[in-house]
Parts: structure tokens; C-alpha cells; sequence
């Protein structure tokens, strides 16, 4: 049997020295070709989980084995060459407004280039072919010139995802990616998601709150609550009763409509006091 591509060992992380864990004691592997979904509430731990994986936040304790290097005892350039082998994809997408498209996706490729050749931005005719093929996959060819800022929100998503893809991973991340879209967007975006790791049998760790679309893409779920891991198992496994205990009291956000309705009342009460 195959060695995990990531494994995971009492991963915990604390904010205020020990007093409150975001993570406390996680334990779990992913294998190559997986498409995990991560559920929980706000709150959860589950935005901590996904960036300690690359580094974008150190754990406090626990061991963070990827493609049989321990990420929490690296730095350097060896901790930059491991991090350009993880894909990511955020909620409020990262892209440079004043820059455009197929640019911003290049910028996926800086960290396997060499530091004379990504000062200068020499992307090679190959990078190049393969940011606008991507792009094209994903239905942008026409907007590749247009500044990032000129996209909607979906749009702007995809060429995120694009980004992540081009930098050619074995592992990619993506947190909360349809958290700020409408419904419409947010499968479309998935859709993507979806599609293109299954192509290239890369292994995919999706956070998300909206447990319909969790089971709809995963072929592996893990909740988790309070810092640690309540569930882990197939779609078809979560019960009714495991949901309303990883989000009891947070009901409100298992689906993306509810959610947008809670940011639609807090903009309206923030108009309220302008």
C-alpha cells in the first residue's frame, strides 16, 4: 500500500498561549486523488487546519507530514520549494486588481522559477500556453487582457483557481472559495474545481460551511467542531443527526443562501449607522 501524500499527527494550534485551541489534537491522513470537503461552522478550527498544512500559519504542536517532508521543522528555501507544491484557493480570491488575468495567473508559476527569472517575470512559452489553455477551460479566453478588477466576483474565482492550477501542485487548498459568490457562481466555481483536479488526480482539501455542496462534490467528508475532527467518512455516511451536531447553534450556516442572507442584514446595519 502507498504511503498518504499528507499526513497528520496531533496537530494542534492555540492563538493565546495555550489558554483556548483553534485545533486541538487533529489526527487524520489524505491520499493522492482525494476530493475532501472540510464542514464545520465558524469558528470551527477549519481555516487554521488548511493553513497550517502549508505554512501560512505556524501549529503549535503536532507533526505535518506532505510528500514525506515534515512541513513544521522546515524554513527557507526548503519550506518555499515544498510550498510551491501545494495549490491555493482563497474566499476573497488575492488577485491584483491593477493587473490582468492571464498575469495574475502566471504569478502562480513564481515559485518554481528562479529568483533572476521571476523578478524579471520571464515566464517561458510553455507557462504561457498553459495559463491561457486553463483560462480557456474555464470559459475567461475573452477576458485574458482586462484588469482582474473589471471581473465578477465568480469570475474573478476562476482565475484564482487558475492561478493555483498553473503552479502545477500535488496538493490543492482551497478555503471558504464560494463563500462570497451567489449560488449561480458558487457551482460553477465548484464545478471547476471539481473537473479540473479529478483530471490531473490531484489531491483537493475544500473548506466549506454549506453541507449540500459537500456532499454534492466530496468523495470524502470530515467535520470538524471545536478544533477537532467529529466526522470523517463518505458523503452518504453523514447522518442527519452527525450535521445538526456540527453545527448546532450555527444552523444558520449550513447553506450558501442563508449565509448571504446574514451578510445582506449585516450590510444593511451597517448602512444604517453610516
Amino acid at each position: 500500500m502507498s504511503s498518504p501524500l499528507l499526513s497528520i499527527r496531533n496537530l494542534k494550534k492555540t492563538y493565546d498561549k495555550h489558554k483556548t485551541y483553534a485545533l486541538n489534537g487533529i489526527d487524520i491522513e489524505f491520499d493522492a486523488g482525494e476530493f475532501v470537503v472540510v464542514i464545520g461552522p465558524s469558528g470551527a478550527g477549519k481555516s487554521t487546519f488548511i493553513r497550517c498544512i502549508n505554512r501560512m500559519i505556524d501549529s503549535s504542536a503536532g507533526e505535518i507530514v506532505f510528500d514525506g517532508v515534515h512541513m513544521e521543522q522546515i524554513k527557507g528555501r526548503s519550506l518555499k520549494m515544498q510550498r510551491a507544491n501545494i495549490g491555493m484557493i482563497f474566499q476573497h480570491y488575492n488577485l491584483i486588481d491593477r493587473v490582468n488575468v492571464i498575469k495574475n495567473v502566471l504569478y502562480g508559476r513564481l515559485g518554481k522559477m528562479s529568483l533572476f527569472r521571476s523578478t524579471l517575470g520571464l515566464y517561458s512559452a510553455e507557462d504561457k500556453r498553459e495559463a491561457y489553455d486553463l483560462l480557456k477551460k474555464v470559459g475567461l479566453e475573452e477576458h485574458i487582457y482586462k484588469r482582474a478588477s473589471a471581473l465578477s466576483g465568480g469570475q474573478m474565482q476562476r482565475v484564482g483557481i487558475c492561478r493555483a492550477i498553473v503552479q502545477q501542485p500535488k496538493l490543492l487548498l482551497a478555503d471558504e472559495p464560494i463563500a462570497s459568490l451567489d449560488p449561480q457562481s458558487a457551482n460553477v466555481v465548484m464545478d471547476q474545481i471539481k473537473e479540473i483536479t479529478t483530471e490531473r488526480n490531484l489531491t483537493c482539501i475544500v473548506n466549506l460551511h454549506q453541507v449540500d455542496f459537500a456532499k454534492k462534490y466530496a468523495s470524502r467528508i470530515v467535520g470538524i467542531k471545536d478544533g477537532l475532527v467529529v466526522f470523517d467518512g463518505k458523503p452518504t455516511e453523514l447522518t442527519e443527526d452527525m450535521i445538526a451536531h456540527i453545527y448546532k447553534g450555527k444552523e444558520e450556516q449550513m447553506t450558501l443562501a442563508s449565509q448571504q442572507h446574514q451578510v445582506e442584514l449585516s450590510d444593511k446595519e451597517v448602512s444604517s449607522y453610516a
